[in-house]
């Protein structure tokens, strides 16, 4: 009879245990370069051991990360495309977007640079010369971030991306990196991630293009909207967006470095 008493408390302490350890857990889509570049590796063990949360993270782009959002199958979204953010808050699926970090976008290519991007005197030019070439260029082809604001750099150019060797992978950051370096193609990447891969040894690709202001990349985090969600965490959620926004959260951002290299800059503590 007692052995049998202590298996049952025994099993109510675990049961007990498991039901809060569900209660804790945080769902952020988020997209694929903050995890390819390897920030979230570093970000998020502090928070979990500050606060017992424990972060469940879907990496996808920032059109599906939005689309979690907005089925109500996240809690967070931690995004890069300004403009579909505020779409998203103003029609109520998001709420308390909050400035994270920055970093930027670059044209890497070949280092041989047959469409000599490096000599670009423009963003629109150096866009030109790709297409007047015709040059084999990868795009994400995903809805993501980096590919909302690939086509509008396009778009703004008044260039049309319908030459063949133009190709759209459909995947993150990190997979067309690795396609663009095997087939010798230009691609529109973060910094983040390229110097992580690049760190790795993994690249056969060079940063040639990257100075125009509309190619700064910012990130903002946002919580589900717990009005039409009711299973949004939002004690949880709120307590990671602190933490983000937190100095301590800054300074790991700042501080995060691939080969000595920064990798995102902090928006709120510098």
């Amino acid at each position: 009879m007692r052995k049998y008493l202590i298996f049952i408390v025994t099993l109510a302490v675990m049961l007990g245990a498991a039901a809060a350890g569900a209660a804790t857990r945080l769902r952020l889509a988020t997209t694929t370069s903050t995890e390819n570049s390897g920030l979230l590796y570093v970000l998020i063990p502090p928070f979990e051991q500050q606060t017992g949360i424990k972060v469940d993270v879907i990496s996808v782009g920032t059109g599906k990360a939005l689309k979690l959002g907005q089925r109500c199958d996240v809690d967070l979204v931690m995004v890069h495309a300004p403009a579909r953010e505020i779409a998203y808050v103003k029609k109520g699926y998001g709420v308390d977007r909050r400035a994270v970090m920055h970093n930027y976008f670059a044209i890497a290519g070949p280092p041989h640079d047959p469409a000599g991007v490096a000599k670009a005197r423009s963003l629109t030019d150096a866009l030109a010369r790709i297409a007047r070439r015709k040059a084999a260029f990868v795009s994400r082809g995903d809805d993501s971030g980096t590919h909302i604001k690939e086509r509008s750099l396009w778009k703004a150019a008044g260039i049309k991306t319908d030459w063949p060797g133009y190709k759209e992978a459909g995947q993150g950051m990190g997979a067309v990196l690795n396609m663009a370096s095997q087939l010798g193609a230009y691609t529109l990447t973060d910094t983040g991630t390229f110097l992580k891969y690049q760190t790795a040894g993994k690249l056969k690709l060079k940063l040639l293009f990257m100075k125009d202001k509309l190619l700064a990349n910012p990130y903002h985090v946002m919580m589900v909207n717990p009005a039409r969600c009711p299973k949004v965490k939002v004690k949880a959620a709120r307590a990671f967006m602190d933490f983000l926004v937190s100095p301590r959260g800054q300074a790991i951002i700042k501080n995060y470095r691939a080969a000595g290299k920064q990798l995102f800059w902090p928006d709120v503590v510098k």
